[in-house]
């Protein structure tokens, strides 16, 4: 099946502790149905300082369920993704203004 959200995409979350943020896909993790969203899902990390990195308090973008994700459409608003044929090319678009994405 065609992934819905890809790599790149902007994205707004729908629920959890960061609805209403918007952020873009970092990567997919589609086996596990989850996606890394650059500001979003932030935790702190406590890494002891080894040769090649700094130690100390690093914050990181984890993983967010897909469910909780929907594109933004070029009006600023989330939108479902559909897939339609444009000549012999399987495309995606959004629902709400029917644009390709």
């Amino acid at each position: 099946m065609a992934a819905k959200l890809k790599k790149g995409d902007k994205v707004i979350v729908l629920a959890g502790k960061d609805k209403g943020k918007t952020g873009q896909i970092a990567s997919v993790a589609p086996k596990d149905n989850k996606a890394v969203v650059e500001g979003v899902n932030i935790a702190v990390r406590h890494t002891k300082q080894s040769q090649g990195t700094q130690g100390g308090r690093i914050a990181k973008a984890m993983p967010i369920d897909l469910s909780n994700l929907a594109i933004v459409d070029r009006n600023g608003k989330p939108s479902r993704v559909g897939f339609r044929m444009e000549g012999d090319r399987k495309v995606r678009f959004a629902k709400t203004t029917g644009e390709v994405i």
